[in-house]
């Protein structure tokens, strides 16, 4: 059964069973819609503690039940201390609640500290499997090629799009502006088809940070969270991450590394499609989309020529290659002399 219906199916049978009820002597749909509520708020309690790691997890319960043996001992002490009544029983839920809520998010807080590995084998796939995790952002979707690098099988383990980021796609398909109108269409079509394919495991994370406005420091906490990979190919984000310590795959490297090797000195024919920066440049483009600048080729813009590299400039956010027209002299057709007889 799909997760939002059975989560739909809690709150109808726990709406159902308070309006049947009817707790405090409350009206009946008064009851139903309070019982809705506290389902839906259990359901929340869900999806926070679904997100939390098997350490933080740990450490949170561990942290709950020392707060409330605390507030158990605290309370044998306010029984000799108030006399009986409301006020004492008030007090003495305040002391259960408050010792219950500061054990289970300062155990939480602390549970990275915990050693799984130490209580055997039990535990040892817990920080494998969240290492296998991806999470990919605005620009890789966009992309389109996280498609098929996933379909060929070279991405194992689960994709994760978060929330914030299907918001900033869903922005972008609405621009205004058809050129980014466009390229958001295109990122829904490349997910549409990423959830279709059931060779991949892709999965939305609901969880959102309100307090962090920026889309990319969201989803540097939610990879440190969630101790997983993010997928980009933003050359900015990439390096934020590597400096907050986040494990980042760029989608630009990937490209690269893939790419033929071209060295100094090797021939090549390019189409010359238009001028480039400096004077006098020709720009072209390989099969691939690689940026081939021309030196003194800006008169022959639509011609192909044979150009030999000079050099390659290679960066995480493409390659550029830079070479000048091929002047070797080629040897001229032997012609044929006919020799008349005497």
């Amino acid at each position: 059964m799909d997760l939002f219906a059975l989560r739909f199916l809690f709150v109808l049978i726990f709406a159902a069973a308070c309006w049947f009820f009817r707790p405090f002597g409350v009206h009946g749909w008064v009851a139903a819609v309070a019982g809705a509520a506290a389902a839906a708020l259990i359901i929340l309690f869900e999806l926070r503690v679904r997100a939390l790691t098997l350490r933080r997890l740990i450490g949170a319960v561990i942290g709950s039940l020392t707060g409330i043996a605390g507030a158990f001992l605290f309370s044998l002490v306010l029984r000799n201390s108030l006399p009986e009544g409301h006020e004492r029983s008030l007090v003495q839920l305040g002391v259960l609640l408050l010792m219950t809520y500061i054990g289970l998010v300062v155990g939480a807080s602390k549970g990275d500290l915990l050693n799984l590995a130490a209580l055997g084998g039990l535990f040892a796939g817990e920080r494998g499997v969240r290492r296998s995790t991806k999470i990919l952002d605005t620009s890789s979707i966009i992309d389109g090629r996280i498609a098929d690098i996933a379909e060929t099988g070279f991405l194992e383990g689960t994709l994760i799009i978060p929330e914030f980021v299907l918001r900033e796609l869903q922005m972008v398909a609405d621009s205004s502006d058809s050129s980014k109108r466009q390229r958001g269409r295109r990122g829904l079509d490349v997910l549409q088809a990423m959830r279709a394919n059931a060779q991949l495991t892709v999965q939305i994370a609901e969880e959102d940070y309100p307090n962090i406005r920026e889309v990319d420091l969201k989803l540097i906490e939610l990879a440190r969270h969630l101790e997983a990979k993010i997928v980009t190919n933003d050359f900015n984000l990439n390096k934020v991450a590597q400096v907050r310590g986040v494990p980042v795959l760029n989608i630009n490297d990937l490209a690269n590394s893939l790419r033929p090797v071209v060295l100094p000195g090797e021939k090549m024919r390019i189409l010359v499609m238009k001028e480039g920066k400096e004077f006098d440049q020709g720009v072209g483009y390989l099969d691939d989309g690689t940026m081939v600048v021309v030196d003194h080729a800006r008169r022959l813009i639509g011609r192909t020529v044979e150009i030999a590299v000079t050099s390659v400039l290679q960066t995480a956010s493409g390659k550029m290659i830079f070479g000048k027209l091929d002047e070797t002299p080629r040897p001229e057709p032997v012609r044929a002399i006919e020799v008349s007889a005497p």
